[in-house]
């Protein structure tokens, strides 16, 4: 099977449609549906291609780094901040069928609006990125926005301009029933979101823990093994 026809149908098969309260909120913001038939139309062949060369080389950039042997990379589709933002917490509803409940998301109130990583005009755009249940350690907040910038930079792309809470809040959707960064997983971790500034000198992180999705604030040097990455290219 080639990389799109791949791409399009773990995207067709995703929380986008397949998590019938996520396709809900899809449709209620007016999006297209994530269909087979959308995706293939959609995008040109010559960005499922670059796609493709950004899949690789996220892998080979990365490969020596802690827990990449666990870490999947793939194309992660980010609405239209206009009609559905992704850094903003979801109605209850939308959780429904992600967390067996009407769920509302936990969002720290000092959190500003957030890095637009992905901007209003196209319904959706296609991003590589982490899209397995966890990334990549490289250490903390601290670690990564102040490391050499070749550690981070992959086809001439700096990878760290969108670690940030849009890309997670789209690849949490994505994920469906099966959320990233979950206490549910075999391992519970947290991506930290080095794209955004601080907050109160706090680091922004997104993780799902105590039966809830949480866009936090915590310590900007917390490099525990659970502390991770979502490195990052659009296409």
């Amino acid at each position: 099977m080639s990389f799109k026809a791949e791409q399009i149908a773990r995207l067709a098969g995703s929380g986008w449609t397949r998590c019938p309260s996520v396709a809900s909120a899809v449709t209620a913001a007016g999006l297209p549906a994530v269909t087979a038939g959308y995706l293939a139309t959609a995008f040109p062949d010559g960005q499922w291609q670059a796609a493709e060369k950004a899949v690789a080389a996220l892998g080979e950039h990365f490969a020596a780094a802690r827990f990449a042997e666990e870490t999947t990379y793939g194309v992660l589709l980010v609405p239209d901040p206009g009609r559905l933002d992704t850094r903003r917490p979801m109605a209850a509803g939308t959780r429904r069928d992600q967390l067996g409940a009407a769920v509302a998301d936990v969002f720290d109130a000092r959190l500003p609006a957030g890095v637009l990583g992905v901007r209003p005009g196209r319904p959706w755009a296609m991003v590589v990125t982490v899209t397995g249940a966890a990334g990549p350690s490289l250490g903390s907040y601290e670690q990564i926005v102040n490391g050499a910038a070749r550690a981070f930079t992959v086809g001439g792309v700096d990878t760290r301009a969108l670690m940030i809470r849009q890309m997670w809040g789209a690849r949490v959707l994505q994920g469906g029933r099966e959320l990233p960064d979950c206490e549910a997983n075999e391992r519970w971790t947290f991506t930290v979101f080095p794209g955004e500034g601080l907050t109160d000198g706090l680091a922004e992180s997104g993780t799902v823990l105590k039966g809830k999705v949480r866009f936090r604030l915590g310590k900007a040097d917390r490099g525990i093994g659970s502390a991770r990455a979502a490195p990052a290219i659009a296409v």
